[in-house]
């Protein structure tokens, strides 16, 4: 498959490319493998109650009978609207078993944007917390003509009555009444799997592999969200390239992850859970550090995956200093840049050579790029190109191919890469050429053993006087000043200069930093300290110093509103 193929070497395992019969397999059948092998093993730790691989397939087989029973039919769109809790699993994967399409819809969407998602992805049913419910679905319903189911689910819908009762009392589970609407069938999800109403066997559906899986909808930098169709093949071929090109051993023990599932790097890493057998611990609230030290404690995965603003909480933590790291195995950093600096920090606490920062996108069903598991793991890169996946770098002006070394845009053509955006045939053709290739935005140096580093996105490099200024460069470089925790760097139009640009950047100080308050000195030496190890045109004319920075909600980085508030200064 591959035009050029040098970065194996740099694997640390023989591997050649699967053979793509392998993604035609029946998805439910793969997905649910484990099952079959092992009922009895523990698939879910949800605040200690546990739930085996039998009773989450059981769940997900009365939950597709549910949608039958309701008319619901091959292709259609559910909306899953939960954080992490068991409901989600069962929710995601009884859909699937249904024939349906899954999409997620983050709870932290706004009325308006969960509106847009649910009108334009056409979901004739919606899975939601109570409290989403009660604050804005009751609201939004009579605009979504085409819903016409709604399930509401409760944080502590798998606790003991006792702790649903306490934590209600106490305000620590949110909650919210479910209450009937007109022309829309409600149902609460405990009546599905408590009552006895619906099968435990799966029902016979039978799905293809060009059969759509999940609609994810994907934000960009600018424009409404596009919802990126991922089929069965891309599902199927994402699991197992993964799996085999990181080595991963099926039932090798407990994981942790608190990437939401609404996001792609959330829903393919549980779904790598359930393919490999792993016992996946599920973090109600992935910021709460002190519950997330008592889980590591306790259950000692040997896998955890955050994105770096999690990680920084978590090295703020002293409790997490004092853990006992040895059982883990691989610490795995997506979604945002990790400054080396940083991830040194944190190598530090966990260990050596256990860090695997990696590059993927919701267009590439999550993973594309690496750190390998065998090989080395070269801490600034987001590792290699995995099997069965190409890859060209062109010049963001020219689009030819650049001399291996230089920057240029990365393209990625795999097995794993979406179908469509939904209803959106002119951006779909804008992000995938004729040779089937996706042109990421992001722009990428790759070295001679393989190596990627992101460098910036397109829409993110900063022209200064005609010289390209790669933000990811400045951030790190910021990263090192003993005050700075995170920077971001956006561009602001050079009134002085038509047609230029200059750097200003927003940081947020590290917790342990003595600061005497006197801000404007702090920046004015953080510009300095930038001077004497950037070029002039890269240093930052301004910095802004603050208490935090915009995250989106999955812990990305938002340059939006930074970018907004600098130009709307000028």
């Amino acid at each position: 498959m591959h035009e050029e193929q040098f970065q194996k070497k740099s694997y640390g395992l023989d591997l050649e490319d699967l053979d793509p019969e392998l993604f035609e397999a029946d998805p439910i059948d793969l997905i649910t493998k484990t099952v079959k092998e092992a009922p009895g093993r523990i698939a879910l730790i949800f605040m200690d109650v546990k739930i085996t691989f039998g009773k989450l397939d059981a769940y997900a087989n009365m939950f597709a009978h549910m949608l039958i029973k309701n008319g619901f039919r091959k292709g259609d769109v559910v909306g899953i609207n939960l954080p992490n809790i068991p409901e989600y699993t069962i929710a995601w994967l009884g859909t699937l078993k249904a024939g349906c399409i899954s999409t997620g819809v983050s709870p932290l969407l706004s009325a308006d944007e969960m509106k847009y998602q649910l009108k334009d992805g056409k979901a004739r049913g919606l899975v939601t917390l109570d409290a989403i419910f009660a604050k804005r679905v009751a609201d939004l319903a009579p605009e979504l003509p085409d819903l016409k189911l709604i399930i509401g689910a409760s944080v502590g819908g798998f606790l003991p009555k006792y702790r649903q009762f306490l934590g209600k009392l106490l305000k620590k589970l949110p909650s919210g009444k479910i209450t009937p609407i007109q022309g829309k069938q409600v149902i609460k999800f405990e009546d599905i799997i408590r009552t006895g109403k619906y099968p435990i066997d799966a029902p016979n559906v039978k799905l293809t592999a060009d059969d759509p899986a999940f609609i994810m909808y994907t934000g960009g930098t600018t424009g409404q969200p596009k919802g990126a169709v991922l089929t069965h093949r891309n599902n199927m071929a994402q699991i197992l390239i993964a799996t085999t090109f990181m080595d991963w051993d099926k039932n090798s023990g407990a994981v942790l992850s608190a990437f939401p599932m609404f996001h792609i790097a959330g829903l393919v890493f549980n779904e790598l859970s359930v393919y490999n057998g792993w016992t996946q611990i599920l973090l109600p609230d992935p910021r709460n550090t002190e519950f997330t030290c008592k889980v590591l404690d306790k259950y000692r995965p040997w896998l955890i995956a955050n994105v770096p603003s999690l990680y920084y909480l978590l090295m703020a933590d002293p409790k997490f200093k004092e853990l006992d790291h040895t059982n883990l195995e691989q610490c795995i950093s997506a979604a945002s840049p990790f400054p080396v600096q940083s991830q040194k920090e944190l190598l530090e606490i966990i260990g050596e050579n256990k860090l695997i920062e990696l590059y993927g996108m919701t267009e590439t069903t999550a993973i594309a790029v690496i750190n390998p598991a065998r090989g080395e793991k070269r801490l600034g890169t987001v590792g290699l190109p995995m099997i069965n996946t190409d890859i060209k770098i062109i010049g963001t002006e020219t689009g030819e191919l650049v001399p291996q070394g230089e920057a240029g845009e990365l393209l990625v053509r795999c097995p794993h890469l979406m179908k469509e955006y939904y209803n959106q045939p002119e951006e779909t053709a804008n992000a995938i050429d004729a040779e089937g290739y996706l042109h990421t935005g992001d722009v990428v140096i790759q070295d001679a053993d393989g190596y990627l580093t992101i460098v910036d996105r397109t829409k993110d490099m900063i022209i200064v006087s005609g010289f390209k200024v790669f933000s990811k460069k400045v951030e790190d470089v910021l990263a090192t000043h003993p005050a700075v925790d995170i920077a971001a760097t956006v561009g602001v139009p050079n009134l002085k200069r038509p047609g230029s640009e200059m750097v200003e950047a927003f940081v947020s100080l590290t917790p342990e930093y003595a600061f005497g308050g006197d801000t404007a000195a702090l920046e004015k030496e953080i510009i300095a300290f930038a001077g004497k190890k950037l070029a002039p045109y890269e240093v930052p004319k301004v910095v802004h110093i603050r208490k935090e920075l915009p995250l989106t909600s999955v812990g990305k980085l938002d340059k939006k509103p930074l970018r907004a508030e600098a130009v709307n200064k000028k």
